[in-house]
């Protein structure tokens, strides 16, 4: 089993939230907010800018298996026609959550994703193609 990386006993969730968590502002408005303010998530060369940013796993905490896992759950999300992107970019009061840009201003979430996919499998590559070679259900 997969456990998430910083972790012996919890296993590994591949949810998208991995990829667009990190535009949680809430209680950093001023701070990580401010600094992402500079970017305009529907423009191509600000939303490449925040995917490399932010997005593959900037410390490397992920290993080559966590990021072909995420790059899998992705490809499944993007298969499906009337999967919910939006959902991934709503602000909840209730978990103390609150995005950088709510799923109103993110003109097509389904395209930020698809760019998720296309750049992770530019940067990843030697990494999805490792895990590739290897048999999942031994993780």
């Amino acid at each position: 089993m997969l456990f998430h990386p910083s972790s012996d006993h919890i296993p590994f969730d591949a949810s998208l939230s991995y990829f667009v968590g990190v535009f949680d502002i809430y209680d950093r408005e001023e701070t990580k907010g401010k600094a992402l303010a500079r970017f305009n998530p529907n423009e191509k060369k600000d939303r490449e800018a925040l995917i490399h940013e932010y997005c593959l796993d900037p410390f490397n905490k992920l290993s080559y298996r966590h990021r072909y896992r995420l790059v899998e759950t992705l490809l499944q999300a993007l298969n499906t026609e009337d999967f919910n992107f939006h959902a991934y970019f709503e602000d909840d009061p209730e978990a103390y959550s609150k995005m950088a840009w709510d799923e109103t201003e993110i003109a097509d979430p389904r395209g930020f994703f698809a760019d998720i996919y296309r750049l992770a499998n530019e940067v990843w590559k030697d990494d999805l193609q490792k895990a590739s070679l290897e048999d999942p259900s031994t993780w």
